[in-house]
């Protein structure tokens, strides 16, 4: 009787211990992709919480997040070494129109940016830059156009000031500033507080005026193609970021430090000036304003011909974001509160 109870003992032990090496049952392996974000600053803050709070990892996916000027994310979904960039829709737009076959834009975090009209110390308002030197980085980028707009809810056009191109991205602008090149130009934060704690002026701020700044979601479509659902799984793990962005400053804060190391109190300054003018959207749609927008802040002629004559519908999807919105995961997310934003988002998407 011993002897039985032994050997049953061994056949019950040897399994188990099989089961305690192997795991009981196997985690399903994470998929391994990489995202570009092309600048370090509030724009790519969803993308941080969601790399560090682990949404990412919520919805199965293990994320390589890899900084690189535009245009490197294009040259990396192009190659396949990244799958989505958080590009801003002008760039998204341009470059999706150029190859249409090899891009998607499927949804937007946000469509208003925190830029400063920063101009010298004797200047008090836009209106006093009529003849005047404005820097940007090239004619016809995402801040130039910007600018341009900016420029024109105060009755200047594109030709009643100088334009001066630097060639690189807000820390020369900020040096033309500095150097008498130019006598203002437009500069995120927290660029800008530096110039204005040397009495440089703040003349007017893109926030609080109706220009979009929009960002979008641009995908490869090879990599749709591979694993149809990334679009859901990404924009599901920035939902969630953008909840935790304005349920816990301490956490966005310290997020973004890691990612971009500015000192606290500047970081703890652009929270507050995200979460006042709500910047990140709850509900993801590419605006149709935003992509109207684009094309007619275009002053390059070739250009605006170009983007008024080309199909868009063949490049921007809200169909996943629309699909989320129908299911209910929105409302899950943040509260029955977020339906009246879902009707009026979706009213006034790009379709």
């Amino acid at each position: 009787m011993r002897a039985l109870s032994s050997r049953c003992l061994f056949r019950f032990l040897i399994p188990a211990a099989v089961v305690l090496l192997i795991g009981w049952p196997r985690a399903q392996a994470l998929q391994k992709i990489t995202i570009n974000y092309p600048t370090r600053s509030g724009a790519s803050w969803p993308l941080y919480i969601a790399k560090d709070g682990g949404y990412y990892q919520k919805y199965g996916l293990d994320v390589e997040l890899k900084f690189g000027v535009h245009p490197t994310g294009i040259a990396m979904l192009t190659s396949g070494e990244a799958v989505m960039i958080n590009h801003s829709l002008e760039q998204g737009m341009n470059a999706s129109k150029t190859d249409p076959s090899a891009f998607v834009l499927t949804g937007s975090s946000s469509n208003k940016g925190v830029f400063a009209l920063i101009g010298q110390k004797e200047l008090t308002s836009p209106k006093q830059l009529k003849g005047k030197k404005i820097a940007v980085g090239a004619l016809g980028d995402a801040p130039y156009n910007y600018t341009v707009a900016l420029l024109g809810t105060y009755g200047l056009g594109v030709r009643d000031v100088q334009w001066v191109p630097v060639g690189t991205d807000v820390t020369g602008r900020a040096a033309a500033l500095q150097t008498n090149r130019a006598d203002a130009t437009l500069l995120t934060a927290p660029n800008y507080f530096r110039l204005e704690e040397a009495g440089y002026k703040n003349l007017a701020n893109l926030a609080e005026h109706e220009v979009y700044a929009a960002t979008t979601y641009m995908f490869a479509k090879s990599a749709i193609a591979a694993s149809p659902k990334l679009p859901e799984q990404i924009i599901k793990a920035h939902a969630e970021a953008i909840k935790r962005f304005y349920d816990d400053k301490a956490f966005a804060v310290k997020t973004y430090i890691a990612y971009d190391k500015q000192p606290e109190a500047d970081v703890a300054r652009i929270y507050d000036l995200y979460a006042k003018g709500n910047i990140f959207d709850r509900v993801p749609y590419v605006m149709d304003g935003a992509v109207k927008a684009i094309v007619a802040q275009q002053v390059d002629q070739r250009l605006a011909t170009d983007l008024k004559a080309y199909d868009f519908h063949k490049v921007i999807d809200n169909g996943t974001v629309a699909r989320l919105v129908k299911e209910g995961f929105f409302q899950s997310l943040f509260g029955p509160g977020i339906k009246a934003e879902e009707s009026r988002k979706a009213s006034q998407a790009y379709k």
